[in-house]
């Protein structure tokens, strides 16, 4: 399977979103993350993505008489860059957005079924915004999205920050 195969499943996108910031999880830990998912489900995607190289086993221990592995992400392997999104069909554009959509509805209502969600106090937010833009004043706000969340992706978790999926999307409405 390839990245884009591999990424482009609800399921294996919210294990890598819970694996970011250098975490080092179990399969266990994982399922207590992803509640909504079956147990039986997290380990094979699980599985899937480690043997894609995507996830690596970052130590192994003896538990009760079984191996309990802790896996990393390995962020380089995780991402679909710029050659691969040119070298997508249509289709295989309808089918990641069609995972990305998917993966944000599943994450949100994860995050609404929590015993203490507010979405007001948490600053949760989906509005959704039509603009009227040229070809200059799209590539100059798509450089001032990246210039503002570039570095915030490198925070790491720490007391006083919580984890949140920030989730861009942009196409045209209409024919320009």
């Amino acid at each position: 399977m390839d990245t884009l195969e591999l990424l482009a499943h609800p399921v294996r996108l919210r294990i890598v979103h819970a694996m970011r910031g250098g975490r080092t999880l179990t399969t266990a830990q994982l399922c207590a993350r992803l509640p909504d998912v079956s147990k039986a489900m997290v380990y094979r995607h699980v599985d899937l993505l480690a043997g894609g190289g995507i996830l690596e086993v970052a130590e192994e221990r003896r538990v009760r008489g079984a191996v309990e592995r802790h896996y990393r992400l390995r962020q380089e392997k995780a991402i679909v860059d710029e050659d691969m999104v040119k070298s997508l069909s249509l289709d295989d554009h309808r089918r990641a957005f069609a995972t990305a959509v998917a993966t944000l509805i599943a994450e949100f209502n994860a995050y609404l079924d929590r015993e203490q969600a507010d979405p007001v106090a948490d600053l949760a937010g989906y509005r959704q915004h039509a603009v009227w833009l040229s070809d200059e004043e799209l590539h100059a706000l798509i450089q001032d999205m990246r210039a503002a969340i570039a570095p915030k992706l490198a925070n790491e978790p720490a007391p006083g920050r919580t984890r949140y999926l920030l989730s861009p999307i942009l196409f045209p409405l209409e024919e320009g």
